[in-house]
């Protein structure tokens, strides 16, 4: 607000009040002088540029011209920008915004002393000094309500890209809103899901923003009660870019969904990463961040379909498929075992060295260390999934191995034995 200050005398108010036009034309000869971007405006957006430079002239020679106990130089500043639609925030930036308030204020300065006279001279200065800084802090809150409500629809947009991506719905509409987002050409993506910060998400989102800027992706973050569910892009290290926003997510797990090509094949990712947070409490021991392939077994058993396809897909038919089936026939052995190479040689009849030599070659196969408590854990349960519901794999199962399946035939049943030798 204007400090206290004296009100020049009749006479300049009126000199100054009839030079209003002629000051406003004087400030637009000088936008279209000295500014480049204005040139570049369309007719449109110069007109309501020029409507806004008169404003500004009308609005200092109402707050120059009034007494100062008034009230009015508090409330005439309001007025300089309401006459530009809001669509012109849009059009020129801030820094555009203060070359029009440099070039005016210039303008009004360099012919306030004339109208004011020789003895008003040092006021009419000391009043455009003044009123140039009231203006300019005008303008910023111009543009701060205009960022507030752009935060406030990309934050809304965001939600619903999201959400769409969560239901896999890649439809136009989450088309048109990615692309408002600049989310149009963004490649590769991942999700990554993690818990709602103990003190709320609403700080957090600005700080997870800025963060995947500076590890060189852009964000889509959404709050689904007490998970957050951040999409990423582009994704060069999923492990990486996930640490980096691990210290301002909630504590517990935090799931990285597969790296799938764009946002509207993030439906994939989101579904695995989704159910392997959810899962993840059943392997207390597990890495934070930790890949949703990693927790395969514990989706498995929390009922997740895609990962026992998966399990199958990754650890059964390779095994089934590489040496005849001897290698399964030696894992299912070692495991039945307690992971005694001598206990499952004996089963299977032969020496302990091809059993190490067989593991080894597991290793290899499906990239699962049996000598590793988690990946023999997760082979197990691929293991006893396959042996609930039995695959085509127990079709290369050698007449000498039959031992192996008796147990499993014994608990399914005499009609599931004679599936299993029939098939």
């Amino acid at each position: 607000m204007p400090q206290a200050r004296h009100t020049p005398s009749a006479a300049t108010r009126r000199r100054v009040e009839r030079a209003a036009g002629d000051l406003g034309a004087a400030a637009v000869a000088q936008m279209e002088a000295d500014h480049e971007w204005y040139r570049a405006l369309s007719a449109e957006h110069r007109s309501w540029v020029g409507l806004v430079a008169q404003a500004g002239i009308r609005s200092f020679i109402d707050w120059f011209t009034s007494p100062a106990e008034s009230g009015v130089a508090a409330t005439v500043l309001a007025d300089v920008f309401g006459t530009a639609p809001r669509e012109l925030a849009r059009a020129i930036s801030l820094a555009q915004t203060l070359d029009l308030v440099r070039t005016v204020i210039g303008v009004v300065e360099r012919e306030i002393a004339d109208l004011a006279g020789p003895q008003e001279a040092d006021l009419s200065r000391e009043a455009v000094l003044r009123y140039s800084r009231e203006v300019a802090f005008a303008a910023a809150e111009v543009y701060a309500k205009a960022a507030e409500a752009r935060g406030a629809w990309d934050a809304r947009l965001e939600s619903l890209v999201v959400d769409a991506v969560i239901r896999g719905e890649a439809d136009e509409s989450m088309q048109s809103r990615a692309a408002a987002l600049g989310w149009g050409d963004i490649s590769p993506v991942t999700v990554i899901v993690g818990s709602t910060p103990a003190q709320g998400s609403g700080a957090v989102l600005d700080i997870l923003h800025r963060t995947a800027r500076r590890a060189g992706s852009e964000l889509l973050v959404a709050v689904h009660g007490q998970r957050m569910i951040c999409i990423l892009g582009p994704v060069a290290d999923d492990l990486e870019v996930a640490r980096t926003l691990a210290p301002h997510l909630g504590e517990g797990p935090l799931v990285i969904g597969p790296v799938v090509p764009h946002l509207f094949a993030a439906g994939r990712s989101a579904r695995a990463a989704l159910s392997g947070h959810a899962a993840a409490p059943a392997w207390p021991m597990a890495p934070r961040p930790v890949r949703s392939d990693d927790l395969l077994a514990e989706r498995a058993l929390a009922g997740d379909q895609p990962a026992r396809t998966a399990l199958a897909t990754r650890v059964i038919r390779p095994l089934q498929q590489s040496s005849g089936g001897h290698l399964l026939e030696t894992v299912a052995a070692y495991l039945d075992q307690d992971r005694g190479v001598e206990a499952a040689a004996r089963a299977l009849f032969v020496h302990p060295n091809t059993v190490r030599y067989r593991l080894s070659r597991v290793a290899d196969t499906i990239g699962y260390d049996l000598t590793d408590a988690h990946d023999a854990q997760t082979v197990r349960i691929a293991l006893a999934l396959a042996r609930l519901a039995p695959p085509s794999w127990r079709t290369v199962s050698p007449a000498r191995h039959s031992h192996l399946l008796e147990e499993t035939s014994k608990s399914r049943g005499s009609a599931s034995s004679d599936s299993i030798t029939n098939s």
